[in-house]
């Protein structure tokens, strides 16, 4: 029996709605190199003038050229969409105008928009973060893109070129993308002609003192660096157009194979000889570097045996992709699937030919496929002592089986004997025929194929004149023995065939519904013990066994669920889920554990273990493995869909009750900052008051005059922190020197500072900072007052500031009892003290809104103990302000370091 050769109906199916979703969407076309500088830019522009001459609507969204003369020429003729232009920090920028391009698409069918350097990330304030998203949109509208981009842009090539060349590159493209690309042009250059450009000034042009080109040369540019570009650059477009060719050959498992790329296929069967064939293709495609499969293969009457669960699992722990088949005929299943995967090479065990008259596997393969490579590998020195047998309970059912024919044809032979009168010799055939059907049906091949020997004799022994004796008197009844023979063992052996095959579907069928039913019953559990008792009912229902789910705490501690019915082995599970393998029982870690552990890895982390204990001593099966595996990916979806609907829920409380939070503060202080008032003001009024208060009375209102105004500072804070919560607060930036606003800080705080030694350390040359000075000296403010609460008498206060290439960084240290350990970056939380209890006023506001300040002029703030032998010195705040680019016509008192070399 030959498998007939069609298309599969999924891949066919999966590609017409693969081209209809491409029918509405525009193409994109990427320009892709190695580094910089070996054309793509130019390649781009000189196709867009050959489409741009053939009638298609091109326009030129964004190009770089770097001021290269050719490239310039290309783009000077091609029409050009305006840039746009993008306010930032206090700067013009000009970026690509999306809004352009997609009226230009909408006025022109087929359009084209040229899109340059697609790793390159917009300026805030942009629609989108990164021009590839940009990208996008332009081709959700029907639009056609065409781009360029380096290999270090791609973000699974990201750390590997960073390693090669000591340089990180920060703007990177999903893999996603360059894999949808309709097409990929692969735009190469010799890395000696391209150092020679790169000396000619055509890749970096020379400009008045600058040597950007050596310095690129001796950093970046060197001809190892280079190669080894060209290289990934190449790899990954071979790796891209392999993956096409697969998906293109997956519609139909009639083509031959290409053999465009070597790979490998294993025939594995249940003996030894399965092991050395496995390990012989590993060896091979180590030497050559190639992927290779490992495939099984049930035929009716030999199911999965142990012997080649354990090959399997060897072949997939060497780096094999491995699958069981179930078809009628090996030779036809082997050349079905190494079309369908485009294997050219496949290994296989020589083996002897059971009758002389038959074919090997390897026969019947050439026999089909003459587009294969076939090796055969030699017997294993100890195959006589190392022949897998069956298990003794699949003998008994065998020798069972064999019996069971002998007596149904028995029996048939004497129900048939009183009906010799009543019917004809042909139909009495078809009674041994309907009994073959049945013994194969039940005992399958073998005990078939003897139903049929010994219904053509007995046949002829009690049926066939002269009876009871073989002898034939009328040559025709050979004929007739003969066809029953042979439509015998036909119709046993289809029988026996299709039974295995019903079996494999009916078990497909099974595996499919209870996975269904589980995921149906976990998308409602809504808590981690529902989720276990969803599991261990699947387990216990499909393979008998019994389980235990741990779930990882906030804290990564595992935690047993209700219900478990396993033994679990803490160390074991511990141990698979810091690591995220499987271990015990039939891995390669503690095997000799009672039971299988196995991580649950859902898609942000792994979020616990599934302990399954197998019902008897026989080891997993790879299929069972699989399923195995599918159950725990379902768990640990369903247990982190639970973990976000708690975060989600908390944050909707937390949202709310900060919400309800800051009304409350912004009421109560709006209404308590009036009576303050007037309570200062009376205090003044009473010194005042004619003839004059006594010393005690003084002090009186002296205490009165500071408690409110230290009330109406803390009132202030509440406003403050409400009012940045809610975001009212604009800030008023203006080109300030940092010298004045620190000054003015210190001149508020002076009574607060007395008796510390205060000391400043300004460099010269601090540039100007675009800031709001009077939010930025309320943070300062703040600081010196909290320094000024928990800092000794007698003791220093260091401010000092340091300007670096892209930022200003200020510090302030003090000599006080330094921040809580443990505890550093949540004293910046809204009403959070570094002494929960302490006789030092305040709310826990003053560093909650330093930070909310300098965030807002996207800085950062920061704090931490200063140590000295183990020892805490004092408390050390760390600000840190973007330095921008005063305009031209304000000037600096320093020049603007060079940024390093990206």
């Amino acid at each position: 029996m030959t498998e007939p050769s069609r298309p599969d109906p999924d891949a066919l199916l999966a590609r017409v709605q693969q081209e209809e979703a491409r029918a509405r969407r525009g193409n994109l076309k990427i320009f892709f190199g190695a580094s910089a500088g070996v054309g793509k830019t130019y390649a781009m522009l000189a196709a867009a003038r050959v489409a741009h001459a053939q009638g298609t609507p091109v326009i030129i969204g964004v190009v770089e050229t770097h001021g290269r003369p050719d490239t310039e020429t290309l783009a000077r003729d091609l029409p050009r969409l305006p840039l746009r232009s993008v306010p930032y920090r206090g700067h013009q920028l000009q970026e690509f105008d999306l809004d352009a391009a997609l009226a230009f698409g909408a006025l022109h069918d087929q359009a084209l928009v040229l899109l340059d350097e697609l790793a390159h990330s917009n300026v805030a304030g942009s629609r989108h973060p990164k021009r590839w998203q940009d990208a996008e949109e332009l081709l959700a509208a029907g639009i056609d893109v065409w781009s360029t981009m380096n290999v270090q842009h791609l973000e699974s090539l990201n750390d590997i070129v960073s390693g090669i060349t000591g340089i990180r590159v920060w703007e990177t493209v999903p893999d996603r993308l360059f894999d949808e690309a309709d097409e990929v042009v692969v735009v190469d250059l010799p890395p000696d002609e391209l150092l020679e450009r790169l000396k000619a000034g055509k890749v970096y042009l020379p400009r008045d003192g600058d040597n950007r080109a050596e310095r690129a040369a001796a950093n970046f540019f060197r001809k190892g660096n280079l190669l080894a570009l060209r290289e990934l650059a190449l790899r990954r477009t071979a790796d891209r157009v392999d993956d096409e060719m697969r998906a293109y050959r997956q519609g139909s498992a009639d083509k031959p194979v290409w053999p465009n790329r070597e790979a490998l296929l294993a025939a594995v069967g249940p003996d030894a000889h399965g092991e050395k064939v496995v390990r012989s293709t590993a060896r091979t495609a180590a030497q050559l570097g190639v992927p290779w499969h490992a495939v099984h293969v049930e035929t009716p009457g030999r199911p999965l045996g142990e012997g080649a669960q354990r090959t399997l699992q060897l072949a997939e722990s060497l780096g094999a992709t491995t699958a069981t088949l179930s078809a009628p005929d090996t030779a036809t299943a082997l050349v079905r699937y190494a079309r369908e995967h485009n294997l050219v090479r496949l290994v296989l065990g020589r083996r002897a030919r059971r009758w002389p008259w038959s074919r090997s596997v390897a026969g019947r393969i050439a026999a089909q496929a003459d587009d294969l490579d076939l090796v055969q590998v030699g017997k294993p020195a100890t195959a006589e002592t190392r022949q897998a047998t069956a298990p003794a309970e699949r003998v008994e059912g065998t020798w069972r089986g064999y019996l069971w024919a002998a007596a149904v044809c028995g029996a048939t032979a004497v129900l048939a004997t009183p009906l010799l009168g009543v019917l004809e010799l042909s139909n009495i055939v078809m009674l041994f025929l309907l009994a073959v059907v049945g013994v194969s049906l039940v005992f399958g091949r073998g005990p078939a194929v003897l139903a049929a020997f010994l219904g053509v004799g007995l046949f002829d022994f009690f049926f066939v004149p002269p009876r009871f004796t073989f002898a034939v008197s009328d040559v025709e009844y050979v004929v007739t023995f003969g066809v029953m023979l042979v439509v015998a063992l036909v119709v046993g052996q289809l029988t026996a065939g299709l039974k295995q095959q019903a079996e494999a579907a009916t078990q497909r069928e099974h595996r499919v519904r209870s996975l269904y039913d589980m995921s149906r019953d976990l998308s409602a559990a809504l808590m981690n013990t529902q989720v276990a008792q969803i599991g261990a009912r699947f387990l216990t229902g499909e393979f008998g066994a019994r389980s235990a789910l741990l779930v990882a705490d906030e804290h990564d501690r595992l935690q047993t669920m209700d219900g478990a019915t396993a033994p679990v082995d803490t160390a074991v599970a511990q141990w698979a889920f810091d690591r995220g393998e499987e271990a015990g029982r039939g891995t390669d870690t503690l095997p000799a554990s009672a039971c299988l552990v196995l991580p649950l890895k859902a898609p942000m982390r792994v979020r616990g273990v599934l302990v399954i204990e197998p019902p008897g001593q026989r080891p997993w099966g790879t299929e069972q493995r699989r399923l195995l595996q599918t159950c725990a990916s379902l768990l640990a979806i369903s247990l982190e869909r639970i973990h976000y609907i708690d975060v989600a829920q908390s944050s909707t409380v937390q949202i709310e009750s900060e919400r309800l939070r800051n009304s409350l503060l912004s009421a109560i202080s709006h209404d308590l900052r009036t009576p303050l008032t007037s309570m200062v003001g009376l205090a003044d009024a009473l010194e005042l008051t004619p003839p004059g208060l006594s010393v005690a009375q003084r002090e009186v209102a002296g205490a009165m005059r500071q408690s409110a105004q230290r009330m109406s500072a803390l009132v202030n804070n509440l406003l403050d922190m409400a009012r940045l919560q809610a975001g009212a607060v604009q800030l008023n930036r203006a080109w300030q020197p940092l010298e004045e606003v620190m000054g003015s800080a210190l001149a508020v705080c002076d009574s607060l500072l007395a008796g510390r030694d205060i000391r400043v350390d300004l460099p010269d040359g601090l540039p100007l900072l675009h800031l709001d000075a009077v939010l930025i000296e309320r943070v300062l403010v703040n600081l010196l007052e909290n320094a000024s609460k928990y800092t000794p008498a007698g003791s220093d206060i260091h401010l000092f500031a340091r300007s670096r290439s892209d930022t200003v960084v200020l510090t302030l240290d003090d000599h006080g009892p330094g921040l809580p350990r443990g505890r550093e970056e949540r004293v910046f939380e809204k009403f959070e003290r570094g002494q929960r209890e302490s006789a030092l006023p305040g709310v826990g506001l003053g560093l909650a809104i330093c930070r909310a300040i300098v965030e807002a002029h996207g800085g950062t703030i920061e704090g931490h103990n200063r140590e000295a032998g183990g020892v805490v010195q004092g408390a050390r705040f760390v600000i840190t302000l973007p330095r921008g680019k005063p305009p031209s016509d304000l000037g600096t008192t320093a020049a603007a370091e060079e940024p390093p070399e990206p």
